[in-house]
């Protein structure tokens, strides 16, 4: 009889996936191919179409099941958090999120047990982020989650160092770093980049950053470090929706003292376009307030991308100076380091090489690989 680790997947085929769905569909992946003998990986997924079911499948080869709920996701995210009966049985479940069936239970007598991930805290620290819906689902989770979950898995110390002001899990807590998104690599057929560069109508060069305006992203603070008199004449393309709210990238672009026409935003989430976009950017600009994982930083890394970051805990901890760091500070004067960062890398090769020299070299540090192991020797500690 294999023993069985469920995960649920639903997120890979939420409407919108979002870093949620390329997490859960990375992780899922790994924990297949390196299961240890005798072990399998089962999927469990909320009620949904025929063609969601095929998809799923298809894109986890080696998946010994799939198991389907009676209640479609609305419907069973809230029963969760209402800590209803509907449940997807037993046994070993990992969540990639909060949504999982926390209820009580007695691993050392039923030999069932529930893992769930907290990737950010926003529903505490930018609640206007959120929708109050989210922001109460997310609380009402996390507070089932301190009372039923076995362990409680985040990407970064510096995270869990948050979670513990807001939450008491003792030693449940264990930290498993993220990594580059499946399909990410450096792109190798010149005219297939070619196609795309020119699909994507990227600059001749540019700087690259993601998020939305949403101002904990800091993309405000990059725009006005661009503004700022002296600085390089270079484009920058925003891996992110061009508007948030009321405000347009182009709008707050020409307030900045930024010809508008030097700033893109790219809203995609494929892998292979993002590879180009990011292979051909001259930096990437990590200027968050608050983030609970560097991914971003990771995926960077990994193209060998001069990275210049805030100083915010989790980029710090994650690029352990494979990156050029700036402090936000507390008096003000963010945007004036930032854009002396972003100056020194554009009018230096030496030190942009040097940066890129760091950041192949920090990568190595990422794989799912890696993490899939560890998730795997967590429940089996547990």
């Amino acid at each position: 009889m294999p023993t069985t680790l469920r995960m649920i997947v639903d997120q890979v085929i939420a409407p919108v996936p979002g870093p949620l769905g390329v997490y859960s569909e990375a992780l899922t992946r790994a924990l297949i191919q390196v299961a240890p003998p005798g072990c399998e990986v089962e999927g469990i997924v909320s009620s949904s179409a025929p063609a969601d079911t095929e998809r799923l499948e298809s894109e986890f080869p080696g998946l010994a099941g799939l198991y389907k709920t009676t209640l479609a996701r609305r419907e069973l995210a809230a029963a969760w958090q209402l800590g209803l009966t509907t449940s997807p049985g037993g046994g070993m479940i990992h969540a990639p999120g909060l949504f999982a069936p926390l209820r009580r239970h007695d691993r050392t007598v039923s030999g069932d047990q529930v893992v769930v991930t907290v990737h950010d805290l926003l529903a505490w620290t930018h609640p206007e982020s959120l929708t109050t819906a989210s922001v109460a689902w997310h609380k009402g989770m996390l507070k089932r989650a301190r009372k039923h979950a076995d362990a409680v898995v985040v990407p970064t110390h510096a995270l869990a160092e948050r979670l513990a002001n807001v939450a008491d899990f003792g030693d449940r807590v264990r930290v498993i770093g993220t990594a580059p998104r499946p399909g990410l690599v450096a792109p190798s057929d010149a005219a297939d980049v070619a196609a795309r560069a020119a699909r994507l109508a990227l600059p001749p060069a540019y700087l690259v950053a993601t998020g939305t305006l949403e101002p904990r992203k800091g993309v405000l603070d990059l725009l006005e470090a661009l503004g700022r008199p002296g600085m390089p004449d270079i484009d920058l393309v925003v891996i992110g929706p061009s508007t948030w709210g009321e405000l347009h990238l182009a709008t707050v672009a020409e307030e900045a003292g930024v010809d508008p026409r030097r700033v893109h935003a790219i809203d995609t989430t494929d892998a292979a376009d993002l590879s180009v976009i990011l292979a051909g950017a001259t930096a990437f600009v990590a200027p968050s307030h608050d983030e609970g994982s560097g991914t971003s930083l990771i995926e960077a890394f990994s193209l060998g991308l001069p990275v210049v970051h805030s100083d915010i805990a989790a980029y710090v901890e994650v690029a352990a100076e494979g990156g050029l760091t700036v402090p936000i500070g507390i008096g003000g004067g963010y945007t004036e380091r930032l854009a002396a960062a972003i100056s020194t890398v554009v009018e230096s090769p030496t030190l942009a090489e040097r940066l890129s020299v760091t950041a192949s070299d920090r990568a190595h540090a990422f794989s799912w690989r890696d993490s899939a192991e560890r998730v795997w020797q967590l429940h089996a500690d547990l």
